[in-house]
C-alpha cells in the first residue's frame, strides 16, 4: 500500500501512520542512547587500559634505572630514549616497587621451565616446495629422488 495515494486517508490510517512514526522516533531514540551508552563503555575501557600501560611503562623504566645503578645516560643510549623523558618517566615510581619488581623478575627467572614434549617431524605433512625430496639408503647415504 502506497503512502502518496492519490484519494482522502481515513482517521483510524492517519492514527496507525502517527503510531508508526512515533514508534521509529523511539526505536531511533533507543538506538542512539545504546549507541552512546556502547560507546562510552568502550572509552572507559580505553582509558583505563592507557592508564594499566603508563603504569607499567613507568615502573618498566624505574626497573632499568635501578639495574643499571641509575645511570640514566647508559639507559638512554642503550634504549634510544632522551634520559629526560626517562627519569621523568620513572620518578613516580617508589624504590621499594622497583625492587619488588626486580625481585620478581628474578624470581621468574630461577624457576625451571616446563618443557613440552613435541612430535616429532616425520609426521609431518610432505613437503609442498615443488623440489623433490632426498631419498635415504641402507647405507644412509642420499640418493636422487629424481
Amino acid at each position: 500500500m502506497s503512502t502518496n495515494s492519490a484519494g482522502p486517508v481515513s482517521a483510524s490510517e492517519l492514527r496507525r501512520r502517527v503510531r508508526a512514526a512515533e514508534a521509529l522516533k523511539a526505536k531511533a531514540r533507543e538506538m542512539a542512547a545504546a549507541n552512546a551508552l556502547t560507546a562510552r563503555e568502550a572509552a572507559v575501557k580505553a582509558a583505563k587500559a592507557k592508564e594499566e600501560a603508563d603504569v607499567t611503562a613507568r615502573e618498566a623504566a624505574a626497573v632499568v634505572l635501578r639495574l643499571f645503578d641509575n645511570d640514566a645516560e647508559l639507559v638512554s643510549e642503550l634504549l634510544g630514549i632522551p634520559a629526560e623523558a626517562l627519569e621523568r618517566e620513572a620518578k613516580p615510581v617508589t624504590a621499594a616497587r622497583a625492587k619488588e619488581i626486580i625481585e620478581g623478575l628474578r624470581a621468574r627467572a630461577e624457576r625451571p621451565r616446563s618443557t613440552r614434549t613435541r612430535k616429532p617431524r616425520a609426521a609431518a605433512a610432505p613437503s609442498t616446495s615443488g623440489a623433490p625430496a632426498p631419498v635415504v639408503t641402507t647405507d644412509d647415504s642420499l640418493a636422487d629422488a629424481a
